[in-house]
């Protein structure tokens, strides 16, 4: 896999000036411009080393706002995933499988709403030159999500969900290994327990699933391979995705990420789209309930990748990945009212399981938790003042986020 390096190039375009996440066209409320002219961005001091110093010990982020926010933002998360999860169960019963097709509305608003900021603050001479001199990682950004999208839904026509999301473990794995390998980041040991911990809570929601006889269809042996590639295809994708998100969400404004994943993303799951959901487009039901069902699909992925990076920023991409292990949980209860399901004994305990996996995962970390990023430098001056970085708590101790 290619690195995913930016290097601080000195230019004075405004697109490579990347104002803050906030308005105005010099200093935002909270800190400097993002990066500035020339490649100069202003270090906070020794104020990251002086909040470290104002708590300590093992449980130090415990007692820091931010661990309570990110860990409630992790869950908002995984119930955006479990509520796409319920609407795309919706059309399916109703007879429409087109993936691709109901996801590409999701860029298209995604390219509306923040491409549309990013223009307004780069102007449109200075999008075009961000476009020329960053856009390729962008392209690849948007290629790994789509892909990791398609194969992952594609896989469960083939296979069961018991094998897909055994294999969705891969993820994680990937996640560890890039930013292991690429970002230079080292887990503490508790990071890695915290990690199993949320591993075995999904295990028992899969036994739990076995044993009640939930999410079980037969299939042949080859659809069995064909489907588990495509799940295990689709888990390095969004694996990938992931870390690179991360690593461009901490140098770059978050409006210019999102914004660049949904315009990338609308072209390439467009043409995906074109190609391969053609046949059940033309086939497919069409009412007031499906566009209702589309609707709530698309705000509720947008609501996801809105929120992501800012996951991205005060956590990492292993956090954002064990946060969504209690989708299937949070799925079960929906379920519960929508389609009429029971909840066997063992999803309550796999859910607490999961939580305490997370909760672990913080364990020995400082106040700013996994918020200060190795690859930015000891000061994070590498990096940006934005929504959820450790630089900007250090220029501001008393913001939230």
């Amino acid at each position: 896999m290619r690195s995913f390096e930016m290097k601080n190039v000195a230019e004075t375009h405004i697109a490579d000036a990347a104002p803050s996440d906030f308005d105005g066209a010099g200093a935002g409320p909270h800190g400097e411009p993002e990066i500035l002219a020339d490649g100069e961005v202003p270090a906070p001091g020794t104020a990251i080393a002086e909040l470290e110093t104002s708590k300590k010990g093992r449980f130090a982020y415990f007692k820091t706002k931010q661990f309570y926010i990110v860990l409630i933002l992790g869950q908002v998360l995984s119930l955006c995933l479990t509520a796409t999860n319920t609407f795309s169960s919706l059309l399916a019963n109703n007879g429409n499988s087109i993936p691709a097709f109901q996801t590409w509305f999701n860029y298209v608003l995604l390219n509306f709403v923040y491409t549309s900021y990013t223009i307004y603050r780069y102007g449109f001479k200075g999008y075009c030159r961000f476009l020329w001199t960053h856009g390729w990682k962008y392209i690849i950004l948007s290629f790994c999500d789509v892909e990791g999208n398609y194969f992952t839904v594609l896989a469960y026509r083939y296979t069961t969900i018991l094998s897909a999301e055994l294999i969705n473990f891969w993820a994680i794995v990937i996640v560890v290994i890039v930013s292991f390998l690429f970002l230079k980041v080292r887990y503490h040991p508790a990071q890695v327990i915290g990690i199993f911990i949320c591993i075995g809570g999904l295990g028992i929601l899969i036994g739990s699933d076995h044993i009640t006889g939930t999410n079980q269809y037969s299939v042949s042996n080859g659809d069995q391979l064909k489907g588990d590639l495509f799940a295990l295809l689709g888990a390095t994708f969004y694996g990938a995705s992931n870390v690179a998100e991360e690593f461009l969400a901490s140098e770059r404004p978050l409006y210019e990420v999102v914004g660049q994943l949904g315009f990338w993303g609308m072209i390439i799951n467009g043409v995906q789209a074109g190609i391969f959901d053609r046949g059940s487009f033309q086939s497919a039901t069409w009412n007031g309930p499906i566009g209702g069902y589309i609707t709530g699909y698309t705000l509720a992925l947008t609501i996801f990748y809105s929120l992501a990076p800012v996951v991205f920023r005060m956590g990492s991409a292993a956090f954002f990945n064990i946060s969504l292990l209690t989708s299937n949980f949070w799925g079960a209860i929906i379920g519960i009212q929508v389609f009429g399901l029971t909840v066997y004994f063992l999803y309550p305990i796999a859910f607490v399981c999961i939580v305490g996996g997370l909760i672990i995962y913080f364990v020995g970390k400082q106040v700013f938790g996994e918020a200060l990023k190795p690859w930015l430098g000891r000061n994070q001056e590498k990096g940006i003042s934005g929504i959820g970085t450790a630089k900007r708590r250090a220029e501001n101790p008393d913001v939230l986020v």
